[in-house]
């Protein structure tokens, strides 16, 4: 019995920071609120891809039991998430403003 080891059909590619050296970063805020509104625009897209999946499965059309779970779990999991975010971001917020100047 042989074991091999199989060849890696797909890399993806890496996606730039957007860094270039040399120059400074905004600090206005523009990047984090980019940031924000697109893990946002990512969970949304998960929940729409959930509630889809589970119309599938309650009117029949629904092959694979599977990505259905999968897409429940990750919506559950991305909603989660970004509600710690928000929770963590709330607490951050009070604690600056409880600072004395």
């Amino acid at each position: 019995m042989a074991f091999g080891i199989n060849a890696v059909s797909a890399v993806a590619p890496t996606q730039s920071t957007g860094y270039i050296a040399g120059t400074k970063p905004a600090t206005d805020g523009s990047e984090f609120a980019a940031a924000l509104g697109g893990a946002l625009d990512e969970v949304q897209q998960l929940q729409a891809t959930s509630n889809d999946m589970a119309l599938k499965a309650v009117t029949g059309d629904l092959t694979d039991i599977h990505t259905a779970t999968l897409a429940s779990a990750r919506a559950s999991l991305a909603l989660e998430m970004a509600a710690t975010f928000r929770n963590r971001g709330i607490e951050a917020f009070n604690e600056i403003m409880r600072m004395q100047a």
